[in-house]
Parts: C-alpha cells; structure tokens; sequence
C-alpha cells in the first residue's frame, strides 16, 4: 500500500494535468463516437471500430509525424495493450497487469498500481504475462487480472477501491482481456482452455463489486444440474464425459455492447481439448464453442448464438474483436457485427437477429469450402479433422486473424485486418494415449517445431506464415488492396479522417497508409515489435497517434522471431504528434556469451530433446529456441545458469521471476535431454555468426529460394475443388 505522502501526491499531481476532468459516464460513452479528443473504451467507442474523426494529421502532413514522448515500462514481457485517453489522462497496462497513468501530452507518470500477481502462478498462462487494457466508468479503472481478479481504482490515485476474485483461484484460469462497461456493469471473461477449464463471462456492479450475473459458455456435469435453459440445451450437443476435461469456451477477449438493443455480445473460444474426438468422441456441435453469443445486458440471458465452426477441432476461437455498424445490406439496412476470427471466413451478422449475412474466406483456408446461408453452418472439407491420419490444414490454431485489433473506417467502407496466412500439419492424439496434465497444455495434438539446418528453418518461418495488412470491403466481401509484410506477426490497426490507417509491424516499424489505396506515406523505427493497436486523441489542441510497443504473447513467442538487429528490446507507450522532435536513447550493443560445448548424446538423444523442449519449452521460449527478446533466449545464456539448469527446470529456482518448475512431468535424464539439445542450437548459432557474411547470405539466399518454392507448390496443391460436406 502507498503512503499517505505518495497518494497526495498523486491527488495533487493529477488535479494539475486536468484541472478540467470529467467522469466517464454513459452519456459520455453513447457519444463517444463524434468525440473526437478521448478514447474512453477499448474500441473508442461502444461500436469497437476504433475509428478516429480527428484528421488533423492526415495524408498530406502525416509525414511530419515526429515522436513526442515515450514511456518506458520496467518488463520485456508483451505489451499488448490498448491505452485509454480520457481528459488529458492515459492509462496503459503492462506486463504482469501493471496498470499506469500518464499525462497524454507529455508521458509524465502520474500514478502506477501492480496488482502484485504472484510470478509462481505463470504456468496456468498460456501465452505470456500480458494484459490488453483497462475500462473507464465514472470517476474509476478497471483492470483484470493475471490470477483472476477485477480490481476497481480510483482513477485520480490509483488507489484499489474494490477488487473481487472472478475465477477459482484452485484451477488454471487467468485474465488477460480488457473488462468492458455495459449498463453500469463491468464485464470481464478469462481464458485458461488449454488447461482444461470451463468459460463464462461474468457482470459486476460498477460501483461495488458485487456480482449481478454470469453465463457460461459450455455445459457442466448434467449430474449437478444446469444454470439455464441455455446449457441444458447445449448439453444436448456434447456426448461423453466432457465436463471431466473442462470443456473450454474461454471468453479471453472480445465482448461488445449495443446499449440501443439492451444485448451483450460475447466472442466464445476453443474446445478443451482442442481436438473434438478427445472431448466429445461421439460427435456433436458442442455449443457454445467458437461461437458469438448474444445476451441481455440486464440479466445475462441467452438470447441468441451463431456458431461458427461446429465441433471445433483446430484452436479457432471467435474471441477475437467485433466491430458494430450499421449498414445498407440487399437493399435493406442492417445492424450487424462484423468479424473475422481465426478461422478465416469474414462474418456479416445481423446483430439483432443472429442471422448470418455473409461468410467469406480473407485468407488461405482449408477446413471449409463455404457456408451454406440457408443453415448458418460451414461445409467442411473431408480429411481436414486429423481422426484418421494427420491433416495439412489452413489456416493453424495461430489463425488467420488473431486478437490483434482490426479497424473500420466509415469514410472508405474498408476493414483493415492484420492477416496472418499460415497453415500447419495437425497429427491427432489416440485417445488411449491421451493423458491430460495438470498445469500443462492439453490440446490433443503433436506440437513439434519445425526440423533441420538452422538457416533452413529461418527462412521456412519467415516465408511460410505470411503476415500482411489487408484491406477489406465487408459489402462487396473482396480484397481491395494488400500491404505484405516482411514478418507474420504484426500489429493491430487504426483508422482515422485523416484518411490514413496505422499499423506496427514485428520487425521494429510503425507505419502509415493511405486508407484508400493502400500507398504508403510514413514509417517510424520503434526498436521494438508492435502487437498491439493504436489510438489518437487530442491533447492541448493538437492530434497525438500512441501505440504500445513490446514483443510477447502467443504468436511472437512461439514462432520466436528477433529483431532484425538482435538487440533486446524494451518496451514502451510512444506518443506522436506532428512536428515531434523527441528520440529514443539509442539501442545498446548486445554482447553475447560464448556457448558451452555440445553435450556428449547420441542423435536419437538430442532429437528426443527437441521433441520435450517442443512439448513443454517452445511456448515460451519460441521453435527451435529461437526467442522473440519478451523472455531470454536460451541460445545465450550465460554459463551460470547451465550450471543450475536443472534446479532451475525441476526446483523452481527461478519460479518467482516467472520461471515455472517442470519437476510434475521431467525427470533428471528428460532434462539433460532438454539442455543437450538447448547447447546444440547455441553452438549453431555461434557457427552461424562466425561464418563470413557472404556464406551466410548464400546459404540463406538459397534457403529462402528452396522454402519459396516449397510453398508455391504447397499453396497451389490445395484442392480448392475437393469434395465438401456440411458439417454435422
């Protein structure tokens, strides 16, 4: 707890950057969207379009663009977060849910709150210790937590005014969405499906913490009775003893509000397991998995659903951010919600009515032919759910469109969607080989990275998973242009009037585009990778663009893709403005160790490592060890930390800095195995970078040429014309 010194201080500091403050009401929030100086919700708006008026900086001046400010956090863990901006005042999350507030104008920190979550617990996340943002209502900050907690703070101090504990802390859930603010309400979802968890979606008072209602998204165990009609009808679509496994429907991210409807929207997640057969081996729609979930913001009562991918079987989640508008659809207008998760179809639904509009592939997708609008449901292609044999399916569980933010500009009719083409060889776990684990992953499925020579395997992950920025008509439902990407992680997107959107890229980039064309205007080095989405508000009378930048999270971690340069990169909130003339200190040189000598194992030794490091390492510490720069890359660490390897992996030595023990599922020889193959990939990056920097280029040259045509042939081997039938 602070002292009383620091929170005055903190009080007297933000009454003199906002003399003029104001709660964060509804009426402030139904008219956000012709308020063009704040950001008062995670989309700017109840409609999640994250489409700014202000067009101060647009296409002719936007390259006079110049850094303003920029904060910097104390972690290198992913910054995913998208700051909220409400008179004068930002507030922005880290890593570990650390929540700050910051003057807008100059990046001044005004206040910090750390929930304090316990670093022993970082096994039960799936993919890093990040945090998307807070919600803002009336005079107070919300913000989810790591371990399960909704915390309420004074929004002047950063005092906890309430916190209460919205999963059970026994099981393997966790909080890394943004809360959003319906009806007085704070809603708040968790994920934790890959830890064989059951999801709903719970609403608290705003004022006072106490809970209102929830809704789950799968059924429970029938023996214990149903919560609602919902469940017990959705219980009908499950067979076997799913409930033993958790069933999953995890609602991570992607919840929206239409206050004029009076209706809650909810993106629900993956199975648990992944792989249908495992959970459900007889079968069954297993509702409501991957689906959008209409509720009613009162109550929380099922009003209607959409399922997108029935039986899902491949890590597609529908949690991914639904962007409101209203439309002229057939001659007719239409509310709707528009969506592209995962699985790689863009959705129009009537967002009254749950009707399915329109369903159109924006990537390479294989599982589906099409959807048939008669039914709503997809038409799956044969072969494509691994039972039998292993499958080559598009896109991957990383999807075509992850949580990465999308933006829709009104004045072009465009959705810009960071896209992610890329799709990987699923081989199914027989079920009398299946062995849930506690703390682990249990998708149902080989995870195993990719094999061979170490510049092979560069080139394979830079080519293959094909990142770009697409811009998409949702009406005509076609491609209008497309910016392809050196790297296939990217960042969200921002639209503004200025007729320009905004991305960052994984390779170290912040980018501006003309909205309309697609010609590109302006680019900033930010030493770093972005993942997340931008903002603007205005400051002091002039138009500011802010982004968080740090690497992290799922998809960076684990296909584990450096900076061009090698450096470690810190992570920062940086703010633009027009004429800016701030820099960023410059990047330090990195000095790296010498590796250890290789371990003395045989071939099928060091392939069994890999396979364990795979299972269990890869997560975190990227394919083929190769570290995004979020956490350290175990190519090069210091000799010290060899000598402990195994206290480290199997005693939890390092558990309080966020290390987690493995000694539940390794033993010593598994763990030699592990640090034998750890070695054989530091001593192949040693050799890489002493050999001359023309044999390197050669070689990678001729890589990148080999893996080209690899995935040329791939691509166009698709049966497009394959036989499909409706999913039952």
């Amino acid at each position: 707890m602070k002292s009383w010194m620091a929170v005055l201080w903190s009080v007297l500091a933000g009454l003199a950057v906002a003399e003029d403050w104001q709660p964060v009401t509804e009426e402030r929030l139904l008219r956000a969207g012709d308020d063009p100086d704040h950001w008062l919700s995670h989309g700017r708006s109840w409609r999640e379009q994250r489409f700014s008026p202000l067009a101060d900086i647009d296409e002719d001046n936007v390259h006079r663009l110049g850094l303003a400010w920029h904060f910097d956090v104390a972690t290198q863990h992913g910054m995913e977060s998208t700051p909220l901006v409400a008179d004068g005042r930002m507030y922005v999350t880290a890593s570990w849910s650390v929540v700050y507030a910051l003057d807008a104008a100059t990046g001044e920190l005004l206040w910090e709150y750390d929930p304090e979550v316990p670093r022993e617990t970082s096994i039960r996340y799936c993919c890093g210790a990040i945090n998307r943002g807070v919600a803002l209502w009336q005079d107070k900050v919300y913000v989810g937590t790591l371990d399960g907690r909704l915390v309420a703070l004074e929004a002047r101090s950063g005092e906890p005014v309430w916190q209460v504990q919205t999963t059970d802390p026994e099981k393997n859930y966790s909080i890394t969405g943004a809360p959003r603010i319906a009806g007085g309400q704070v809603l708040i979802g968790n994920g934790g499906a890959e830890y064989d968890v059951r999801g709903y979606v719970t609403a608290y008072d705003a004022e006072t913490g106490a809970q209102r209602w929830r809704f789950h998204t799968v059924p429970g165990n029938p023996a214990e009775g149903f919560e609602s009609e919902a469940m017990a009808r959705a219980a009908e679509t499950w067979t076997g003893e799913w409930w033993k496994l958790g069933g999953g429907g995890t609602v991570w991210d992607a919840i929206a509000y239409d206050p004029e409807l009076g209706l809650v929207y909810i993106g629900v997640g993956n199975g648990a397991p992944h792989n249908h057969r495992l959970r459900s081996p007889d079968g069954g729609d297993n509702l409501y998995l991957t689906s959008i979930v209409a509720l009613d913001a009162r109550t929380g009562d099922y009003v209607w659903h959409l399922q997108q991918v029935p039986g899902e079987s491949w890590d597609y989640t529908a949690t991914q951010q639904m962007a409101l508008v209203d439309i002229e659809w057939q001659g007719e207008p239409r509310r709707v919600i528009m969506h592209a998760p995962k699985a790689g179809f863009f959705y129009l639904i009537d967002r009254e009515t749950g009707e399915l509009l329109s369903a159109e592939p924006f990537a390479t997708v294989t599982w589906a032919s099409h959807y048939d609008l008669e039914t709503g449901r997809p038409v799956e292609r044969p072969g494509q759910r691994y039972e039998e044999d292993k499958a080559l399916v598009f896109p991957t569980g990383l999807g075509a469109h992850n949580w990465n933010p999308m933006s829709y500009s009104p004045l072009t009719g465009l959705m810009y969607l960071p896209v992610l083409d890329f799709g990987g060889e699923f081989k199914g776990t027989p079920a009398e080989e299946f062995q849930p684990l506690e703390r682990h992953w249990n998708v149902g499925y080989d995870i195993q990275g990719p094999r061979g020579p170490e510049l092979f395997i560069q080139a394979l992950m830079q080519h293959l998973p094909q990142g770009s920025l697409l811009a998409w008509d949702p009406l005509a439902q076609r491609e209008v242009w497309r910016v392809r990407h050196a790297r296939p992680t990217n960042g969200g997107t921002l639209a503004t009037a200025g007729n320009l959107v905004f991305q960052g890229t994984s390779d170290n980039g912040f980018h501006a585009w003309r909205a309309d064309t697609g010609e590109p205007l302006w680019s900033w080095p930010v030493q770093n990778g972005v993942q997340a989405g931008p903002v603007s508000y205005r400051a002091n009378g002039e138009q500011y663009i802010a982004v968080t930048a740090g690497r992290g999270g799922a998809l960076s971690m684990v296909l584990g893709l450096e900076l061009p340069d090698g450096s470690t990169p810190v992570n920062r909130v940086l703010a633009f403005r027009l004429d800016g003339e701030a820099e960023l200190p410059p990047v330090p040189a990195r000095v790296l160790p010498e590796p250890l000598p290789r371990m003395a194992v045989s071939r099928a030794e060091l392939e069994r490592g890999q396979q364990l490091y795979d299972l269990f390492c890869s997560r975190c510490h990227g394919i083929h060890a190769v570290s995004d720069g979020s956490i350290p890359d175990l190519r090069h660490l210091p000799v010290a930390w060899h000598e402990h390897f195994e206290a480290v992996v199997l005693e939890g030595l390092m558990e309080r800095a966020g290390m987690p023990r493995f000694d539940d599922v390794l033993d010593r020889d598994e763990v030699r195995l592990i640090q034998a193959f750890v070695l054989e990939r530091a001593n192949q990056d040693a050799e890489r970078r002493a050999a001359p920097a023309w044999w390197t280029t050669t070689r990678q040259w001729f890589y990148r040429k080999v893996v080209g045509a690899l995935d040329w042939m791939m691509r166009r081997s698709i049966e497009a014309s394959t036989p499909a039938t409706a999913a039952e």
